[in-house]
């Protein structure tokens, strides 16, 4: 009969206890009204200055779900390349993320937008976080928040790579409802000028003339969710707020996969889109980690 030595045992315990795990922060030092929940996911073989990565997940989920959800692949990024991602987890009945009341669409208007700033904020300070290398990203309901932090908090973040969500301020509430759905922004019927679109940008942080991340918004033709015409309004909102054309400078068809369509909009602003891709686009962790410089 084999008998394991007291120090194999002990190197698989200490081989467990090191194995790294999704973790919340209790107290992040936030001063925001909303309580949304910090998680974070350091892998074991984090790197010096690590890069930032912010995953956003979408209604009917929560941090722990989405880092368990096979289909999003950020854990395994992480564990590859050592960088560090925080999992936000909405505070909100139904989980969806609050896109809708001025709180949230306000910089500093304590609204989730500004709980989740507070955890970039935070993850640089003690984990040493590079600042200027903080990504974000998001499907369904964490794409429109990816949308509302690049307004509301550029000057955080360094890029944005989101799927299947709508413009920075579509899902605006005429009543100012915290976490209140917008069936004439989900249809595709809230349509306005890349100036108009801008503007709703530059309205959500007055006076800000910083850096702003680069974007990339992937959709899908057959979302019956968020009707595909909120793509277009994004590509209108920031190719405005980039002051570059709605014509694409290069288009790449079959890219980066078979049924999607590359455009790229000068340097700041890609669009990906795919044909027949229902609600919401699959992450597509090489695609998104290539546009963060990753």
């Amino acid at each position: 009969m084999y008998f394991p030595s007291i120090l194999a045992v002990g190197g698989f315990l200490a081989d467990m206890a090191m194995a790294a795990t999704l973790t919340q922060v209790p107290n992040y030092e936030n001063n925001a009204t909303s309580k949304a929940q910090m998680w974070v996911y350091k892998p074991d073989n984090v790197v010096a200055n690590p890069p930032l990565v912010v995953v956003i997940h979408s209604c009917q989920s929560t941090a722990q779900s989405y880092f368990q959800n096979s289909l999003i692949p950020w854990k395994q990024g992480s564990d590859k390349k050592g960088y560090i991602t925080v999992w936000p987890s909405s505070p909100n009945s139904g989980t969806c993320w609050d896109v809708s009341s001025k709180r949230s669409l306000s910089h500093l208007g304590g609204g989730d937008s500004q709980a989740i700033a507070n955890m970039i904020l935070y993850a640089i300070k003690t984990y040493s976080v590079d600042p200027t290398r903080v990504y974000v990203t998001g499907g369904s309901s964490g794409a429109m928040m990816s949308n509302v932090l690049a307004a509301t908090y550029p000057e955080l973040i360094n890029a944005v790579s989101l799927y299947s969500g709508v413009a920075a301020g579509c899902f605006v509430s005429s009543s100012g409802g915290v976490d209140q759905w917008n069936n004439s922004c989900s249809g595709g019927q809230s349509r306005a000028s890349a100036d108009q679109w801008k503007k709703v940008v530059l309205d959500m942080y007055p006076g800000y003339e910083g850096p702003r991340p680069k974007m990339q918004i992937w959709h899908g033709s057959a979302d019956s969710t968020l009707a595909p015409q909120n793509y277009q309004e994004e590509i209108k909102q920031w190719t405005g707020v980039f002051n570059v054309s709605q014509t694409p400078t290069s288009t790449v068809e079959n890219f980066p996969k078979q049924g999607y369509t590359t455009s790229n909009y000068g340097d700041s602003v890609q669009g990906i889109y795919g044909q027949g891709v229902g609600h919401s686009v699959p992450a597509n962790l090489t695609a998104s980690e290539i546009w963060f410089g990753l």
